[in-house]
């Protein structure tokens, strides 16, 4: 087998079908890391009492585990406590809390990287503390948060490979059959990979920079 010979229809269909399980897993996982991580974040901003200690001990552990470890544990040790998941959940499950754990961490200091004052200043107007933080700490911080959550999302679409540990029929598993067939293919996958993976966190990081570059003004 040749290179281009490689890139058959059927082959091409087959990493195609991956790469849609690879971005569906990485689009749910973005949504819930990203509405657990904001409430994490944000627990952690306002220094409740007990609470906000607890949500920090439980994010610095987490965020000081591998994620190979945590796909280990939702899919071989949860079914062991009575909670059964299907491979696709199992790797949702993992990304989501490695990754809510690490957007908490952005969140909160992009919270604290807005001036004190604003706080203050919301506050002598009339507005609770809640609605301080929705109406002028949010908006200002956002801008503060949105390269680096971008960074991290780019980082998780990359880390759904690491579910290949669990079979989970994504983009590298697809390209690991067709090689393990033909070992002549390995090449061709290893840049049909590569070039996937490439176009979308690309796409991504430019489209955060327009997206950064339209509040800035």
């Amino acid at each position: 087998m040749d290179f281009l010979s490689a890139f058959s229809w059927i082959n091409i269909r087959f990493l195609l079908d991956g790469l849609l399980v690879t971005l569906q897993v990485a689009v749910v996982s973005i949504i819930l890391s990203f509405i657990i991580g904001g409430i994490l974040g944000t627990l952690r901003f306002m220094k409740i009492p007990v609470l906000s200690t607890i949500v920090m001990i439980i994010v610095d552990i987490i965020r000081n585990l591998p994620l190979l470890l945590i796909i280990f544990f939702t899919y071989f040790a949860l079914p062991q406590i009575g909670i059964q998941l299907s491979i696709f959940w199992s790797a949702v499950v993992a990304m989501t809390i490695f990754e809510s754990a690490m957007l908490s961490e952005i969140i909160r200091a992009g919270l604290v990287a807005v001036p004190k004052g604003q706080m203050e200043a919301g506050r002598s107007t009339g507005l609770s503390y809640l609605s301080t933080l929705y109406y002028i700490i949010f908006p200002q911080s956002i801008k503060l948060m949105l390269p680096p959550i971008v960074s991290q999302f780019i980082s998780l679409i990359r880390d759904t490979s690491l579910a290949v540990v669990i079979s989970l029929p994504e983009l590298t598993h697809h390209a690991k059959i067709i090689y393990a067939q033909d070992p002549a293919a390995v090449l061709p996958m290893f840049f049909a990979m590569a070039f996937s993976y490439f176009i979308i966190c690309y796409s991504l990081s430019v489209f955060s920079k327009r997206l950064e570059r339209r509040w800035a003004v």
